[in-house]
């Protein structure tokens, strides 16, 4: 089998890889909050030199290693996804359910029926107990919620403001706070569980926030996805796809000959 056509489909794949990213950022380009995925895109030697020392051959694999085919050891491969944290634009709505963050690291936590989650989506509204939720009917959870396991409940027909500490007031009287969770380990190893929410591996990772002005009331923080750069990877990756497609053609191609001129000069 010729090397070329391992490495264009090494390629391939990577690209689609990569494409799937592209098309779930532009998806989200209007989704409150939404933080874009990145893709690391490295060759299959660097992938080994990181990963072989973990594999269960112990005793050879470093040494099986040197013998690897060199002109595969450059095929691109994915290397590390990640979320990029940045904080996106502010929009100004005038509810004042509607909360923003003023830093990359700040989270709301979320009541789910998988446990508790944390979202930095603040469009927030009122369930038919008067609850304080997320538009998915997840609860939201306040600073006594670990204490006394109570929802944030909001009296009817009350004028309601939220302080950049997360207090919040109906006309005018403390009811309640919100956990603003500060993340307290690297943001890269947060991991998306889909309606916008994050996984918490341990709770022992964040702590309440003490600063005393993490949000802004009355704006929603719109997703840091640039469509433009966006819609321009998606072009580059449809080539490359495009490219890599017709040298395996030509790999396909040229293997179909060499098996036709085998079999022709082979003597019965």
């Amino acid at each position: 089998m010729q090397n070329g056509f391992y490495q264009a489909v090494g390629a391939m794949v990577t690209q689609f890889n990569r494409l799937n990213t592209i098309s779930n950022n532009l998806a989200n380009v209007n989704t409150t909050a939404y933080k874009k995925d990145a893709l690391v895109i490295g060759d299959f030697l660097s992938v080994l030199k990181h990963k072989r020392d973990e594999l269960p051959l112990q005793n050879n694999t470093k040494d099986s290693a040197k013998f690897l085919n060199r002109s595969l050891d450059r095929v691109p491969h994915v290397v590390r996804n990640y979320i990029n944290f940045s904080l996106g634009g502010m929009k100004k709505t005038g509810n004042p359910l509607d909360v923003a963050f003023k830093k990359p690291d700040r989270f709301f936590l979320v009541k789910t029926p998988d446990g508790i989650k944390m979202t930095q989506d603040g469009s927030f509204v009122l369930n038919s107990k008067g609850e304080l939720s997320t538009k998915e009917g997840y609860e939201i959870l306040g600073t006594n919620y670990f204490k006394d396991k109570q929802p944030i409940s909001i009296p009817a027909n009350s004028t309601i403001h939220i302080s950049s500490n997360g207090t919040i007031y109906a006309n005018k009287q403390e009811i309640g706070k919100l956990y603003i969770a500060k993340y307290n380990n690297n943001l890269s190893n947060l991991k998306k569980d889909g309606n916008n929410l994050y996984n918490i591996s341990n709770l022992n990772d964040i702590s309440l926030s003490n600063d005393g002005n993490d949000i802004s009331e009355g704006f929603l923080e719109s997703s840091n996805v640039n469509p433009v750069s966006e819609m321009v990877g998606l072009i580059q990756t449809n080539r490359l796809v495009e490219m890599y497609q017709k040298v395996i053609s030509s790999q396909m191609n040229d293997l179909d000959n060499d098996a036709i001129n085998r079999l022709a000069s082979t003597k019965a």
